[in-house]
């Protein structure tokens, strides 16, 4: 039996939510923080860790940028490809999936001009994957980190990620080197819908050396 959060215990949710395609997963837009955050970016080569069902990857490939989507669900990435077709040549011409477990997969060393990790279900030390993900990004580059809070930090409730350990931002800073990053974003903010739960967003720049 699974925890509830291991592999095969996602692989069940993304089949059951993806598999006729109404479900609202299925539906979910690309993250609004990285359309906030990436809109002054030059498309580049970007890491999606985490990818899911590829919202945010085929929003990024349709800007022209060259995505490595990553993801421990086949079902997940199935759907993010069949996606990615639907857009057309170029677009999934952009796009390299890759089946593998964040708990050990590693990005080349300095290889991305963004890496993004957004509602990663941490399987271990947040502190590690942090460093792991950032040591992938190219000097000038950005990393993007947004995690859904467990516990309200201001009502002390038990939010929809309660649970899971996600990225928090006094972990995200404490990974990432002031020799190396410039922390440009590290906030809690709480969602527009009231009782939905505090996401925490950390937005670095590596320096260039």
């Amino acid at each position: 039996m699974g925890d509830g959060f291991d592999r095969d215990s996602w692989e069940r949710r993304w089949s059951e939510a993806l598999r006729d395609g109404t479900h609202a997963v299925a539906r979910r837009p690309p993250n609004a923080y990285l359309l906030a955050e990436a809109a002054d970016l030059r498309p580049g080569s970007a890491l999606d860790a985490g990818a899911g069902h590829g919202a945010e990857t085929l929003w990024l490939a349709a800007r022209g940028w060259r995505v490595t989507a990553v993801d421990f669900s086949a079902t997940a990435l199935g759907h993010a490809r069949a996606s990615a077709e639907r857009l057309g040549t170029k677009a999934a011409e952009r796009i390299d999936w890759i089946e593998a477990d964040l708990v050990t997969w590693a990005p080349p060393p300095e290889r991305y001009d963004l890496v993004i990790c957004l509602y990663l279900h941490v399987a271990g030390s947040v502190e590690e994957l942090v460093r792991r993900l950032a040591a992938g990004v190219v000097p000038g580059g950005t990393l993007l980190l947004v995690g859904h809070r467990p516990v309200d930090p201001v009502t002390g409730a038990p939010t929809p990620a309660a649970g899971q350990i996600q990225i928090s931002v006094e972990q995200a800073v404490a990974a990432l080197h002031p020799a190396r990053w410039e922390i440009l974003i590290a906030e809690e903010r709480p969602r527009q819908a009231a009782g939905t739960g505090v996401d925490a967003v950390v937005r670095a720049t590596a320096r260039a050396t």
